[in-house]
């Protein structure tokens, strides 16, 4: 009867952990790639519990969230033969976990052909640009190209590569201050070009102006002359009617304003009493 007890003990025991060896749980982060003697006979992506052969299958756990790439600074040359260190990052997902499985294995081999594959096309890209364009205007246009042709390639291996972005971009120690230096000259040299042009131009403005001005003074005293000139004609045409018309009255008026613009309280004057000047302060009895 004991021993009878035992054998069924163990063939429970072998059924129990039958089960339990073939009984897998997939959560909604992963996916499946369920083998049979190391060939794959299925991929499971449905979230729950599963079952497989035991003994017989086994089944390899692929990601499905999106995974970082984060790579180490390395050195760059640019097209105009700056040396830059560049630190860059990507993110990246498994969207083929069968071909994943086999051409890399798992995410640390997918790391080591990433950083292959994003090197390459980061160094390939940045040596067609210019130091300025790299760190200024053309940063983003650059890192969409680098992005497209990494996915490109790393299909292969079943990924897909989402974002490749540069965190920093730093020069050389010893290359710095130089770059820095002629970045500074040229600088003040476009800034003396505009100063100088900005001078020259401040110059023909003041000229322009300074013709206009005497232009404006010309004729402005060529019509103050033309008005005096109409001025002091007919002014003398008055006095010549006046003079026609009564010679004595004339006489007196024309006597009486020289001696207004002529006496004062400070004026002395030492002429002869038979003057012509002096015949209206006195008439004699």
């Amino acid at each position: 009867m004991s021993r009878n007890v035992s054998i069924l003990v163990v063939v429970l025991a072998v059924v129990l952990i039958a089960l339990l060896s073939s009984a897998y749980r997939v959560w909604e982060t992963e996916q499946v790639v369920i083998t049979k003697f190391g060939e794959p006979v299925r991929i499971v992506k449905e979230p729950g519990l599963h079952f497989k052969i035991p003994f017989i299958e086994k089944g390899y756990i692929i990601e499905r969230r999106l995974l970082d790439y984060d790579s180490a600074p390395t050195e760059i040359l640019t097209q105009d033969k700056k040396t830059l260190i560049v630190d860059n990052y990507a993110k990246w997902r498994i969207v083929d976990p069968l071909r994943f499985l086999q051409a890399v294995q798992n995410e640390f081999g997918a790391q080591s052909r990433l950083d292959d594959i994003i090197y390459s096309e980061l160094r390939v890209e940045l040596g067609r640009h210019k130091f300025h364009d790299i760190i200024s205007t053309m940063r983003s246009v650059i890192m969409d190209s680098v992005t497209l042709r990494s996915d490109d390639k790393a299909k292969a291996y079943g990924i897909n590569v989402l974002d490749v972005r540069i965190k920093r971009v730093d020069l050389p120690q010893e290359n710095e201050k130089a770059i820095f230096d002629r970045m500074e000259a040229e600088r003040k040299r476009i800034a003396n070009q505009y100063r100088s042009e900005g001078e020259e131009e401040a110059l023909k403005i003041r000229a322009e102006t300074d013709k206009q001005a005497m232009i404006i003074l010309a004729q402005a005293e060529k019509k103050a002359q033309e008005i005096r000139g109409e001025g002091d004609a007919e002014a003398a045409n008055i006095y010549a009617r006046a003079f026609n018309r009564n010679e004595s009255f004339y006489t007196l008026v024309r006597t009486l304003e020289a001696y207004e613009k002529t006496i004062d309280s400070t004026t002395t004057l030492i002429l002869s009493p038979e003057a012509e000047f002096f015949k209206y302060f006195w008439k004699g009895p």
